[in-house]
């Protein structure tokens, strides 16, 4: 119900099916090897270093049962929108936004890297699923129309910074260089866009925008605390106070004063469970998760509630309505965004670490290059001998080097850089 015929069209294959065609789209995301992948692919610590942290991968499911829990309540389908968050991160390169930033310099003259531009790429012409009948090239996971728009965040092409329409607030150093496809994939892009208006997201994935940020800025909390990063007192001093209002107010919240992220955080800390301590014990362990689950919750009621009241009726889909999100709640949550910005992605020593990661991924394009792609792995070794110019080849290397985890892109450095 809410869906047309429109929306559960296919690129290539639309046979029928005794299932229904989101539920087969989220088969085909969670059977992918672009999922897989992300369980050795950093979020916050680097994946492998310990194991209470989260990888990118439970960080993709987390986001895929909030948005689908909070999809279902305003009417969406479920299993559509937890194809969105379970696609949500498939482009995301070795090292997380650090290997997306240095990918995007190297590529800067053949239309940059960006992670959500890729996971477009992957779920249309990488990941290994059904093949065009006609061009004998993959067609990817061969999704749904309505899938691969919810799967959309930014839909529009690479372009001048200053001309980007910025909606959500910015990550620190803004959001203006996000964009949503490549020049080469523009025919599919078009395509899964057909009667969308303008560059405005449909209601599903924006519950998947809000359901990643919910994630994170409470699950990314949560593993700093337990890796001893972030402390409880710092909520409290007025020096981190002021370091945590400034940084939301310029990153994520430009247009808010900054006295009322000083606000939200004193509603955090207010509530009835939010955590009095943590020493790594099982009981505060156990306050911890409580505090997690109750804020997750407090933040989708929010936007379900807030929602209903400007969207009544039973099914909103697609562009029927857009999500409501109440401005004092999208303040608590880049509050809680801005301490891990501050001190976890800015933590002492990460800067060193940063330049090796960026380092490492530069020198393996440079080796992937100069050894004419005799090291391409046998899936994506063709495109590079059929590219058409050293601009051609080097988007396959970069897409093949994107395609590694954290782990193995440092097993391909030790292999071919050392």
């Amino acid at each position: 119900m809410g869906y047309s015929p429109g929306d559960v069209e296919r690129w290539v294959d639309n046979s029928p099916s005794a299932r229904s065609p989101f539920i087969r789209d989220r088969a085909r995301v969670l059977h992918s090897a672009g999922l897989r992948r992300l369980a050795a692919t950093t979020q916050v610590l680097t994946a492998g270093r310990a194991d209470f942290p989260r990888t990118r991968l439970t960080h993709t499911l987390e986001v895929a049962q909030i948005a689908r829990e909070m999809g279902s309540a305003l009417g969406c389908d479920p299993d559509l929108v937890d194809v969105a968050g379970l696609a949500h991160d498939l482009g995301h390169p070795p090292f997380g936004h650090n290997g997306e930033t240095e990918l995007n310099r190297i590529a800067d003259a053949i239309g940059g890297f960006e992670g959500n531009a890729q996971t477009l790429r992957v779920m249309t012409r990488l990941e290994a699923k059904v093949m065009d009948p006609v061009t004998g090239r993959s067609v990817g996971l061969d999704l749904t129309r309505a899938s691969l728009d919810a799967s959309c965040k930014y839909p529009w092409p690479r372009r001048d910074p200053v001309t980007v329409d910025d909606r959500r607030g910015s990550d620190l150093g803004g959001q203006s260089h996000k964009f949503g496809y490549y020049a080469d994939d523009a025919e599919i892009f078009h395509w899964l866009r057909e009667g969308a208006p303008g560059e405005r997201t449909c209601l599903e994935e924006q519950v998947m925008d809000w359901a990643d940020d919910v994630a994170y800025s409470v699950h990314d909390l949560e593993d700093a605390l337990h890796a001893g990063w972030i402390t409880l007192g710092m909520f409290t001093s007025a020096t981190e106070r002021e370091n945590i209002m400034d940084v939301a107010h310029r990153g994520y919240l430009p247009l808010v004063d900054p006295a009322s992220i000083g606000a939200a955080l004193d509603r955090l800390l207010a509530l009835d469970y939010w955590p009095a301590s943590y020493d790594g014990s099982q009981r505060d362990l156990a306050s911890l998760k409580l505090a997690t689950s109750r804020l997750i919750g407090r933040f989708c009621q929010a936007a379900e509630e807030a929602t209903r009241e400007a969207f009544p009726g039973d099914h909103l889909t697609r562009y029927a309505a857009s999500l409501v999100v109440p401005e004092g709640v999208r303040t608590e949550v880049a509050a809680l965004k801005a301490m891990t910005a501050i001190y976890v992605l800015n933590r002492e020593g990460a800067t060193q670490e940063y330049a090796r990661q960026r380092d490492l991924i530069a020198d393996l394009v440079d080796t992937l290059v100069e050894r004419g792609g005799r090291d391409l792995e046998p899936w994506i070794a063709p495109e590079f001998d059929a590219a058409a110019d050293d601009g051609g080849r080097l988007r396959v290397v970069v897409d093949q080097v994107s395609s590694l985890t954290d782990v193995s892109a440092v097993e391909w450095h030790s292999r071919l850089c050392d």
